[in-house]
C-alpha cells in the first residue's frame, strides 16, 4: 500500500487509553485502511514535522488520510466513518460543533494517564499486528 494513500494514525505510544482505541479499530479494520506509530517514535516525528505539527504534544491523536491531517474529535469521526457496525454510532456526536466535541475529547486525554494508566514505554506489536504499524 502505498503510504499517501494510506491512512495513518498517530497515538500516544504510553498511553493505556490510546492502546485500547488502537486494539479497537485494528479489531474492526477488515479493509486494513489503517497503519498506526506512536507520536514517540522516529516515524511518528517525522509525520508530525513533515505536517508542520509539535513534536512534543502527545494530547491528541491524528489521523492523515488523503493528505489531510485530523486531530481530536474530527480525527475519531474520520476514522468511525470506516469501521463496519456500531462504531458508526460516534459520527451521531458529529453534528455537534467541533468546538464542543473538541472540548470534551480534550477533557477526556488530559485526564487520561489519571483514570486509565500509564506504560514505561511505547507499545510493541505482536508479529500478527506488526504489517499494521509503520
Amino acid at each position: 500500500m502505498n503510504q499517501k494513500s494510506q491512512s495513518i494514525i498517530l497515538f500516544d505510544g504510553v498511553c493505556n487509553f490510546c492502546n485500547y482505541w488502537v486494539n479497537f479499530i485494528i479489531d474492526r479494520d477488515k479493509k486494513n485502511k489503517f497503519k498506526f506509530t506512536a507520536l514517540q517514535s522516529e516515524k511518528g516525528r517525522e509525520l508530525l514535522e513533515k505536517h508542520s505539527l509539535p513534536t512534543n504534544d502527545f494530547d491528541s491523536f491524528i489521523l492523515i488520510s488523503n493528505k489531510k491531517v485530523y486531530k481530536k474529535s474530527l480525527a475519531a469521526f474520520e476514522i468511525s466513518k470506516n469501521l463496519n457496525g456500531w462504531p458508526k454510532i460516534i459520527l451521531l456526536f458529529s453534528f455537534f460543533p467541533s468546538s464542543f466535541t473538541d472540548w470534551i475529547y480534550s477533557l477526556v486525554a488530559n485526564n487520561r494517564y489519571k483514570f486509565f494508566g500509564k506504560k514505561d514505554s511505547c507499545r510493541v506489536p505482536t508479529e500478527e499486528e506488526r504489517a499494521k504499524f509503520l
